[in-house]
């Protein structure tokens, strides 16, 4: 089998596994806004995750980037993509390296979604912890500085990447949670 071919194939079984964990999150937390990885991997378009990991740009050259491959996306959409592009890219060469080999989108870093599921409901409801909460990106940071949240394991760029998705996405509307998660 051909190494194209080879990557390919590998390509494809990444994104139905991140497409796995993502359909299993939507089960009980699609109500939430997509993150900037989910939305990556939606938008892609003729570009390889790697090609795109690897890239510096600032948030603005994301955003060009969202509305030439997606142009319909929202503006919470593309700002969450480019936030999390903007924070999380470009990746280590081993982590780029991993990402030619496999093409596996759950090899790329976290999005606030996935951080917020993963992080915020052991300790507390995530309608009234998190959901509910109007912040923008320097009162989201400011939550790490309370001792019970200082604790917990995430990096800074996973903490950034978790209030930019937060002041962009949070609130939500009160009638968009269903009923069995207002608590």
């Amino acid at each position: 089998m051909a190494i194209a071919s080879r990557r390919k194939m590998l390509a494809g079984a990444g994104l139905l596994a991140l497409a796995t964990v993502v359909i299993a999150q939507d089960e009980t937390y699609g109500f939430m806004p997509d993150g900037g990885r989910t939305i990556l991997v939606q938008v892609l378009g003729d570009e390889t995750l790697s090609q795109v990991a690897s890239t510096e740009q600032s948030e603005e050259a994301w955003q060009a980037w969202g509305i030439t491959r997606a142009p319909d996306l929202n503006p919470a959409e593309l700002e969450t993509l480019a936030g999390y592009a903007a924070l999380n890219f470009p990746l280590t060469p081993d982590r780029i390296a991993q990402l030619s080999d496999s093409g596996d989108a759950a090899l790329l870093p976290q999005d606030g979604r996935d951080l917020a599921i993963a992080q915020c409901q052991f300790c507390h409801s995530m309608f009234t912890g998190y959901l509910m909460h109007d912040r923008d990106e320097t009162g989201w940071k400011g939550t790490f500085k309370a001792p019970f949240h200082q604790e917990i394991p995430m990096t800074e760029t996973e903490r950034d990447t978790f209030a930019r998705y937060s002041a962009i996405n949070m609130p939500l509307r009160v009638e968009d949670v269903p009923p069995e998660l207002r608590f």
